[in-house]
């Protein structure tokens, strides 16, 4: 069994499913339109907060999900990031494009003005991760609908606070959906209604496993001589842990989510090591570039999560579970239980980043109630406690993280000034807090 499961039998990234499955779905608006298009003609207009890269790719991804979606208002950090994902939507979108320049904002608050729209009915958050937690606080407050990247905090304060937001969103009828795409891959939540069935019995123990790119190319290496230390770090915020939590929050969150639904819990402890050997020079901030976890969850089993960001490494990514009765193995393109009873995937495809947003557009038009903000703070603290234990080399119950870690990674202020880069994390060194 180990044998026929022990790679990506597909050799299909992420990065190329995504783009692969966007394309069918786009395509394919005959049979598979109704359940990857979300229905209606009431006008959902989006406010974007945090021009980047992944903002352009939601913001059309949204627009393109639905019928009557309109992009009405922006906000970022810095001008040249608006300015270009301005410009960049605006070709992309054609009418469904409707920002002002006046309903252009920029700096610190740019967010806050975005969300005192009046006609800004839903918000798209793709800031970096830190400024999560306040930003979905201020949206759930001011009566908007959330769509939410993943992460959603980096540390155990700014989990505690989206839960909070979550609840309050709940009794106030309003929608959070998260950007953990992988829920939304059609083999794997088949597979996964098969698990939670009881197709490979008690789960017994499970791997995941994500090698891949060590993202030495991302975003602007060289600093200019006029940033402060702050604007260099948010420019960077990649490698910045305050900013990003880490790539096994940032990122693989994703993998490590597949074994929370899986479980359909979270863990209760878990053990970690990690560290940087490539990425070692000040352009990389103090982010590792490697980690692996041993993850316990409630019925005993223990996960082991290993991950890594480095350049001429074998590239893979995907989940196994090991059951009382068979075994399961995910990944981007295969979902298969060997065991007695044994299946393989083989109905539709469609893009699961165009139907996060589908989902969260039929919801909003429907009344309907669609929450992932508890889901997604958990699976955010499962990576963030993993990034702790790695950390400092200590053992950690999810307890003790969940209700008294007082980590908070907020900088003294967010004035365009002096910030020393905290140092890299030594285990045995780095004090527990």
């Amino acid at each position: 069994m180990e044998k026929k499961m022990s790679r990506n039998a597909s050799g299909l990234s992420r990065r190329n499913f995504i783009k692969t499955s966007a394309a069918v779905s786009l395509a394919a608006l005959g049979s598979g339109a109704s359940r990857v298009f979300a229905a209606g003609s009431d006008t959902i207009r989006v406010g974007l907060i945090g021009c980047g890269g992944r903002g352009r790719y939601d913001s059309t991804n949204c627009a393109n999900s639905a019928d009557n979606v309109e992009i009405v208002a922006m906000g970022d950090m810095f001008k040249d990031r608006l300015s270009e994902s301005f410009q960049k939507l605006e070709q992309r979108l054609g009418e469904k494009f409707k920002v002002t320049r006046d309903k252009c904002y920029v700096g610190v608050d740019a967010y806050k003005k975005v969300l005192a729209c009046d006609d800004v009915n839903m918000v798209i958050l793709t800031t970096p991760p830190h400024f999560r937690p306040e930003q979905l606080r201020a949206a759930v407050e001011a009566g908007k609908h959330v769509f939410t990247e993943k992460p959603v905090a980096v540390d155990p304060v700014g989990v505690r606070s989206v839960i909070e937001s979550s609840d309050l969103a709940g009794e106030k009828k309003l929608t959070i959906v998260a950007g953990t795409q992988m829920r939304r891959i059609a083999h794997l939540v088949a597979a996964m209604e098969r698990i939670h069935n009881g197709d490979i019995g008690e789960i017994l123990a499970g791997q995941c496993v994500r090698i891949g790119s060590g993202m030495l190319d991302w975003g602007q290496r060289q600093r200019r001589g006029q940033w402060s230390d702050m604007e260099w770090q948010l420019r960077r915020w990649l490698f910045v842990t305050w900013l990003s939590g880490d790539f096994i929050t940032e990122q693989h969150v994703h993998n490590i989510d597949v074994m929370n639904w899986a479980f359909d819990a979270h863990p209760v402890s878990c053990m970690g090591m990690g560290g940087r050997q490539v990425r070692t020079g000040p352009e990389y901030g103090n982010a590792y570039d490697h980690f692996a976890v041993e993850y316990e969850y409630p019925n005993g089993a223990r996960v082991q999560y290993m991950g890594a960001q480095i350049d001429g490494c074998t590239d893979r990514n995907d989940e196994r579970l090991m059951g009382t009765q068979g075994a399961a193995y995910l990944d981007f393109a295969i979902a298969k239980i060997e065991g007695d009873n044994a299946w393989t995937y083989d109905g539709p495809s469609w893009s699961p980043v165009i139907k996060q947003h589908a989902d969260h557009i039929a919801a909003i038009r429907q009344g309907r109630v669609l929450n992932e903000g508890r889901r997604i703070a958990e699976s955010t603290l499962t990576t963030i406690m993993g990034r702790m234990s790695a950390y400092t080399g200590r053992a950690l119950k999810w307890d003790w993280v969940m209700n008294a870690s007082k980590l908070d990674l907020t900088p003294p202020s967010y004035e365009f000034g002096d910030l020393p880069m905290r140092p890299v994390a030594v285990p045995g060194k780095t004090a527990l807090i």
